[in-house]
């Protein structure tokens, strides 16, 4: 299941994406910038990568212009490969995650366990910029 939201400079609308669920970005101009806001510190260790393009996403991407997808994100393995190593977040640990994250907040402390089972995840990040590498 995927879904779309255009983004752009005239709206200036956001996306909320929970930990534990992939996302993936398509720039449909060279000077694009793509900004996160994290419930933890960025931990390049806990993220996961599934091949964007992989036909089982079911990701219609637009076709108007040749997709250039980084080398991560062709490397990523495909969802079924993903699914049967075990690399992507399960849901209990991302309930405990959400948890830890509200009990830090009422608290007003750093989440307890932020370098445990990490529920952030990718499906790649297709470009139209010939020159992104990522």
């Amino acid at each position: 299941l995927w879904d779309t939201i255009r983004l752009d400079d005239q709206e200036h609308a956001a996306v909320y994406v929970a930990e534990g669920l992939g996302h993936a970005f398509v720039a449909l101009t060279d000077d694009a910038t793509v900004m996160y806001l994290c419930s933890t510190v960025y931990n390049p260790s806990g993220e996961h990568g599934v091949n964007p393009l992989d036909e089982d996403l079911g990701i219609r991407w637009p076709t108007e212009f040749p997709l250039v997808v980084s080398e991560k994100d062709t490397s990523a393995p495909s969802l079924a490969t993903a699914l049967a190593s075990g690399a992507l977040p399960k849901y209990a640990d991302c309930q405990a995650l959400y948890a830890s994250l509200a009990a830090a907040d009422r608290a007003g402390t750093e989440p307890a366990g932020s370098a445990g089972p990490d529920c952030s995840g990718s499906a790649g990040t297709p470009s139209s910029d010939p020159d992104r590498t990522e």
